[in-house]
């Protein structure tokens, strides 16, 4: 298909009916702002957000607790009015015209009751298609609950399964409208490791497949690396990273090396080596002789590796290695946040 191409709008059922430029980004946001009035004053908590998203891509929302994501994303649903700044999903404006704006886009959202615990998965399922206008046959009904593993629990109340069980209710309910646009918050929480690695899946086949598009917010780094093609990073209310995980994974490759020590160390020793050396984590084993510590590279070179040596070896522990790492997308969201907070002036 040309990339200029026309293509039809979906309409509540999934298809397509008016003609949408396939150029523009299912998701544009541009400005988003909101601001609460506080007992303190007022607060703002998202801060000139912008980004686009294309048809048929996944990409991840990360920031720490406060940052924003949550607020982000029920602006996106038209759930909160924005102080600035729209979002339009699918060509039509969230804040105007927030009714045709929900038929492009389902949501699964983290903490909140997304099914009734009072029905069966099958009746949450055909429920939540029906409020969706749109009709789910058994079969329908059937392939999806064997997607999402739920296929011998199909006809059991919500309220008899485990936590894990819920989350794959509420997503088969999120899912089912096959709307172009899925937004999921921490859409893996009380999954097994077998769990998430089938729901990651069954979202790689729905973006490659489907061309759905999926926003996702979550805190477990391997659902993000794995799966995203691309990851937004909020911090205290603005854009901090926008980039590919791959690219931010080159930003650091070489930017971390891993110390390992046999001894303890005091607390003052550890200040010395976090603010002279940029030590950024630690680590023990359970009988406490080896510890780990991870510094920032490009302060631990030349001569001030020696003087590192120096510092550790009048610690009075001994030394037992030192390597490169490989980074994870956690290495690069913490040091990101970390870089962030500290003073201009560092």
């Amino acid at each position: 298909m040309v990339a200029n191409e026309p293509v039809l709008d979906r309409q509540s059922d999934g298809t397509r009916s008016a003609a949408r430029d396939r150029s523009e980004p299912l998701l544009t946001v541009d400005g988003l702002e909101k601001t609460y009035e506080t007992d303190a004053g007022m607060t703002t908590a998202v801060d000139d957000v912008s980004f686009a998203i294309e048809e048929g891509t996944i990409v991840g929302l990360l920031g720490p607790n406060g940052a924003g994501k949550t607020t982000t994303i029920k602006l996106l649903l038209g759930l909160i009015r924005p102080t600035g700044g729209t979002a339009r999903i699918d060509g039509v404006d969230v804040t105007e015209s927030p009714a045709a704006a929900s038929r492009s886009v389902a949501a699964m959202l983290e903490g909140a009751r997304n099914v009734y615990w009072r029905l069966t998965v099958r009746e949450n399922i055909r429920f939540f298609a029906r409020i969706g206008g749109q009709r789910a046959d058994s079969d329908r009904i059937d392939r999806l609950l064997e997607q999402v593993g739920l296929a011998d629990r199909a006809d059991d109340p919500v309220n008899e399964l485990s936590r894990g069980m819920k989350q794959k209710a509420s997503l088969a309910c999120t899912l089912v409208r096959e709307t172009p646009l899925v937004v999921l918050d921490e859409p893996t929480l009380g999954l097994d490791v077998e769990s998430s690695f089938e729901l990651r899946r069954e979202l790689r086949r729905l973006a490659d497949q489907n061309e759905r598009t999926v926003l996702v917010s979550s805190h477990d780094m391997q659902v993000i690396e794995s799966l995203c093609n691309r990851v937004i990073i909020l911090n205290d209310g603005s854009v901090l990273a926008d980039e590919t995980v791959e690219t931010l994974l080159d930003l650091f490759r070489t930017r971390a090396v891993r110390v390992t020590v046999t001894g303890w160390l005091s607390n003052d020793v550890k200040t010395t080596l976090t603010e002279r050396f940029g030590a950024t984590a630690w680590t023990s084993r359970d009988d406490g002789t080896t510890v780990t510590h991870r510094f920032d590279a490009t302060r631990v070179q030349g001569n001030e590796f020696y003087e590192l040596m120096a510092v550790l070896r009048n610690s009075g522990t001994t030394f037992g290695s030192v390597e490169t790492l490989e980074p994870d997308l956690e290495d690069v969201f913490l040091r990101l946040i970390e870089t962030e907070r500290r003073p201009a002036d560092d």
